[in-house]
């Protein structure tokens, strides 16, 4: 329990857990007077230099006066925080606000003046970094917007750390010290630092779990089955180079199976850098507690009974991850299934599969541990047992994950030179926010398939996640954008995994089919028109086709420039041997190897030795053949591994082999449009400039409309003038509660009119007869108001509104919406049946940029419509772009704006009219992704 001090109640929000540089993780808090004697063991333990470059004079030891001042803050113009691990301080950070001549201050001054130390043991670690985020965000929340530091110049580290930061500053030099003075507003080269970071600690800290130098299993019991004991068997038999130990309680024995037992984790002599928790729930506190004394780094915990059993385990849940978290140990689980790593240099199963997977480049994570079994199973069965760069690198099932999530490990895949393609499963997304920013950036550099489980029910009982109003295509549409290759089912998430592993990405969608059966070819001739190919007309080579009629049709359709991608249709000959396999296998091996920028499928009806023939790969030769002619091909498990150690293009050309023509052209055409993402993301766009937006003007109207209180829908003319305010002009629209006022209206706008019901159960529902068009005087006006108030009731209940006429077109509806974990959002579609009924509406993230615009008005189904269907006269998509992009902006640059529709828009071959427009306002939600590097609360 924190005791407040001095004016301000302790502010428990900047308590944060972080993830170091090396990977380990520290706890920051703000100082209290209970720190007191924490401080002078701290301080004792830090070096005379490091006190001389504190305080820039000997200091050997603090006095009573410093001890009160270093640990009474206001928590508003004296803030200190300290990092700590075990509960104790490892550094501390402070700021003091200032005025122009340096002296104590209070608000209104904004500049504080910062100070640090680090104890020696734990310098170089990115503490100092942390702190600086940290200490930055409280300043900027207590209205601070600038620092001061005066260092001595030997202070090197010191110094490196405030111009690493990425801040605008200003550094002099003046009697004997360097005075550095930076702002504190986040810029973009700050964020850029600021994630770097961040991406370094967090992949090092799921490096450290994968590749540990030694592993402990603790609950490994003395006869063979159990939890505990199947893990130290599948560690052993998989060769771990590290060290290896069993730890139990109840253990006599000296050894198990030639591995050293030990009762406790605090009896082992050696550093232990990771420990795989299997006992009981009640008894793993215990257990974290003896790893993290004894100086374990991490921990896989496959015990169950936690938040998946319900409320009480969830609690459980926390309080094994905040205990963690005290001693610096990052969490796999619980309830995990575990982790591999196929590396020759680490050889690592810490996991329940009782085999290991063979190596390879593909990383797979797995919240589901039945789900990870699939996959790995899949993986294996799929071309007789998969070798050479479609193995496995490495393997993470979180399952309650409840600390390491799929961020951490997609921060890891992103330089990892092992892997080249990443394959996930997801029940939930925790921070869709920042999945979506690691996808995007992991996705540039190598391929991220991800299938999404519970998409029509909650997330699993034992995963805590922000709740997100989108609904699940949005999400998908948004995954999308990031270049994430979304498939629906785990067999496609193999499918695409292996081909992307296997194969070049196309240049193009347009397809040569050719083969021995005339009906395979047709039906995938017709999958690929299904999945928008451009397939070429297929080449039947008839059932007489030889391997070597293969090879040359093949080597002659690669050839061929108007072809980006190949799939070769196979069904089996009478009598067919293993030899003849091989021979096919090694033709078409050899023909693909004369185009490598093409990739080449298979599609084979039930040739079993085929699929395995197109994936051996016993040399290093893409043309090497294991199997001689007549000789019987080695089974799966007979079959040495091949161990790829250089990039997948120097490693043998494996073709990928489907059983279903819509299998394989499935995954042809998720890796099209990945590739034309991959093309597309090297230009992203721009956001652009428009000198009319008003956004000063806008912004002050906010404040003052937001003074009125939070959660506020704009009436008709707040909204129109906001709006206008960034060029979006909303045809006035103006009450008619009276046939005279309505006639009155009709003269201001001028005719023609029309003349519309706005009541929430007619609005935008023209095909209800609630709107009238084209009344061109007062009679036809007078009439159609008898007519509409006769046939749904009185004005009362309408709420008539008279608007004049907007040029003929299409009606579309433009809207943009801030969910709380995933952004801002914006969408396109048309109006009416179309989008509400249909769900044919496209996505974006916000901010959009030009490139953005056009692809989302180009993303509907219905966009035909749009560009002259059937001899109709386009319309200006320009101007529709224009108008997305503002509403982008003015959601952007004001998160206040929680919510905009524009409903109808009606686009006209010239120019465009937004006739509905509605506006709500609210408190600026927090952004997490702007702040200091935290880890999730727990």
């Amino acid at each position: 329990m924190q005791t407040s001090s001095d004016r301000h109640e302790y502010p428990s929000h900047w308590e944060a857990d972080v993830v170091l540089r090396d990977g380990g993780t520290a706890r920051i808090r703000p100082i209290t007077v209970d720190d007191a004697e924490r401080l002078v063991s701290f301080y004792e333990q830090v070096s005379d230099e490091s006190k001389y470059y504190r305080f820039f004079a000997p200091y050997p030891r603090l006095s009573a006066k410093d001890v009160h001042r270093f640990t009474h803050h206001d928590f508003v113009d004296r803030v200190g925080l300290a990092a700590t691990v075990g509960g104790e301080f490892i550094a501390t950070v402070r700021y003091d606000r200032i005025n122009a001549d340096g002296r104590a201050a209070s608000a209104p001054a904004d500049e504080a003046e910062v100070a640090f130390l680090v104890q020696d043991a734990h310098q170089g670690r990115g503490v100092a970094s942390a702190l600086l985020e940290h200490i930055a965000a409280v300043a900027r929340e207590r209205d601070i917007r600038r620092f001061a530091a005066e260092v001595l110049p030997a202070n090197t580290k010191m110094i490196k750390v405030f111009t690493d930061a990425g801040y605008q500053q200003k550094r002099h030099f003046e009697d004997g010290v360097v005075r550095l003075e930076f702002d504190l507003e986040p810029t973009d080269r700050s964020l850029a630092v600021q994630r770097a970071r961040e991406q370094r600690a967090e992949a090092r800290s799921v490096q450290r779990l994968l590749a540990p130098g030694s592993v402990a299993v603790v609950g490994a019991g003395r006869a063979p089955g159990g939890v505990g004991r199947s893990v130290l068997d599948n560690l052993r038999e998989a060769g771990f180079t590290g060290r290896l130990y069993a730890v139990n309680k109840a253990l006599q024995e000296k050894e198990l199976d030639g591995v050293p037992a030990h009762r406790s984790v605090r009896d082992i002599a050696e550093p232990v850098d990771l420990a795989v928790v299997a006992v009981p729930a009640p008894f793993v506190p215990e257990v974290v507690a003896e790893c993290g004394e004894h100086g374990v780094q991490g921990l896989v915990v496959v015990s169950a009974g936690y938040a998946e059993s319900g409320p009480a385990g969830r609690e459980r849940q926390r309080a094994l991850v905040r205990q963690a978290r005290t001693y610096g140990m990052r969490i796999i689980g619980p309830n995990a299934f575990g982790v591999i790593n196929t590396s020759p240099e680490v050889r690592l199963n810490a996991s329940l599969a009782p085999e290991m997977p063979r190596p390879g480049r593909i990383g797979l994570f797995a919240q589901s541990g039945a789900i990870g079994i699939a996959l790995l199973s899949r993986l294996h069965r799929r071309g007789g047992g998969v070798t050479g760069v479609t193995g496995v690198s490495t393997f993470v099932s979180s399952g309650n994950r409840a600390d390491v999530s799929g961020n951490d490990v997609l921060q890891y895949w992103y330089d990892d030179p092992d892997t080249d393609v990443a394959l996930m499963y997801l029940e939930s997304i925790g921070n869709p926010r920042k999945f979506t920013r690691l996808a995007r950036r992991t996705a540039a550099a190598k391929p991220l398939v991800v299938v999404q489980g519970a998409r029509h029910a909650a997330a699993p009982q034992g995963h805590a996640v922000r709740a997100t109003r989108l609904p699940h295509a949005t999400v998908s549409a948004l995954l999308r954008q990031a270049g994430v290759i979304r498939v629906d089912t785990i067999t496609e998430l193999v499918d695409a995994g292996l081909l992307l592993a296997r194969q070049p990405l196309p240049a193009g969608p347009r397809v040569a089919i050719l083969g021995n059966s005339e009906s395979l070819g047709l039906l995938t001739f017709d999958a690929c028109l299904a999945e928008g190919l451009r397939p070429l007309p297929p080449l039947d080579l008839t059932t007489a086709a030889s391997a070597e009629d293969f090879h040359r049709a093949l080597t002659k359709a690669l050839a061929d420039d108007r072809c980006d991608a190949v799939v070769v249709t196979a069904i089996p000959a009478v009598g067919e041997t293993s030899a003849q396999d091989a021979a096919l296998a090694q033709a078409l091996r050899s023909a693909s190897a004369s185009a490598p920028a093409k990739p080449v499928l298979v599609v084979h009806v039930e040739l079993g030795g085929l699929a395995e023939a197109l994936s051996a790969a016993a040399s290093t030769a893409p043309q090497a053949a294991s199997t001689a002619p007549g000789a019987q091909a080695p089974r799966p498990a007979e079959r040495p591994a091949t161990v790829v150690s250089g990039p997948p293009e120097a490693s043998p050309r494996l073709i990928p082999a489907y059983p279903a023509a819509e299998r394989a052209v499935r995954a042809l055409g998720e890796a099209v449009k990945y590739a034309q993402w991959r093309r597309e993301a090297a230009d992203p766009g721009k956001v652009p400039e428009y000198e009319d937006i008003d956004e000063k003007g806008a912004a002050e109207q906010i404040d003052e409309l937001l003074s009125r209180g939070s959660g506020l829908t704009l009436g008709p003319e707040d909204a129109c003038v906001l709006l206008g305010r960034y060029g979006i002009d909303v045809h006035r629209a103006l009450p008619a509660p009276t046939p005279d006022e309505a006639a009155a209206a009709a003269r201001t706008l001028g005719y023609p009119v029309a003349l519309k019901t706005t009541a929430p159960h007619l609005r935008h529902r023209a095909d209800l007869g609630g709107v009238r068009l084209d009344l061109t005087d007062e009679a036809q006006l007078r009439w159609a108001y008898t007519e509409l108030t006769d046939l749904f009731g009185t004005p009362e209940v309408l709420r008539p509104v008279v608007q004049s006429m907007a040029p003929r077109g299409v009606d579309t509806v433009v809207r943009a919406v801030i969910d709380p974990a995933a952004g801002a959002v914006l969408s396109f579609g048309l109006a009416g049946a179309a989008s509400e009924l249909l769900g044919d509406t496209a996505h974006r993230l916000v901010p959009v940029t030009d490139r953005d615009a056009s692809s989302l008005v180009r993303s509907i189904r219905t966009a035909p419509l749009l560009f002259g269907w059937r001899g109709s006269a386009p319309v200006d998509t320009v101007a529709l772009e224009e108008l997305m992009l503002r509403v982008s902006r003015l959601v952007d640059d004001h998160p206040e704006v929680v919510a905009v529709s524009l409903e109808p828009v009606v686009v006209a071959p010239r120019g465009l009219s937004v006739l509905g427009a509605t506006v709500r306002l609210a408190r600026a939600p927090v952004r997490d992704d702007l702040g200091p590097r935290t880890l999730p609360v727990v």
